[in-house]
């Protein structure tokens, strides 16, 4: 696959809070419990497991109002506290290269944090009420929890 086959989206978002607690936010499995799910769907806290170290893994699993249930696995590839992490997004037992990888920046605006998402090797897009809309609003969840 060439660069320009590939795939990419991107979600700046500004926060009103310093990147530490952003970078927090991401790395701590009570917080990650609290936002990695969209409005509407829960991610319990007994499925989220994080090991934030290049080479760790994580899982977690949404569920959404009617029971379905979307289990998620990755492996942190780049881990530059606190701004910098990159890790693959699949579903759990894919053991793909070719899983679609996240990257997120966190840049120090003093009292507030711009978060770049970049997703590489996905198809998302605003108004898919999936994927691209499932981050955008997660990211919503996060404000509120960052407030």
């Amino acid at each position: 696959m060439t660069e320009t086959d590939q795939k990419t989206f991107t979600i700046t978002r500004i926060f009103d809070a310093p990147r530490a607690a952003v970078w927090h936010a991401w790395t701590d499995p009570d917080e990650a419990a609290a936002w990695w799910h969209p409005e509407g769907v829960v991610t319990p806290r007994d499925s989220v497991e994080l090991d934030v170290r290049p080479g760790g893994t994580y899982t977690y699993t949404m569920v959404a109002p009617d029971g379905s249930t979307y289990p998620t696995f990755g492996v942190y590839r780049e881990v530059v506290e606190p701004e910098l992490l990159s890790f693959t997004w699949a579903d759990p037992g894919d053991t793909s290269a070719d899983a679609p990888l996240i990257t997120v920046t966190l840049e120090d605006l003093g009292e507030q944090t711009r978060m770049t998402f970049r997703l590489d090797g996905h198809s998302g897009q605003p108004g898919d009420e999936n994927v691209y809309d499932g981050w955008d609003s997660a990211f919503d969840v996060l404000v509120e929890r960052l407030a």
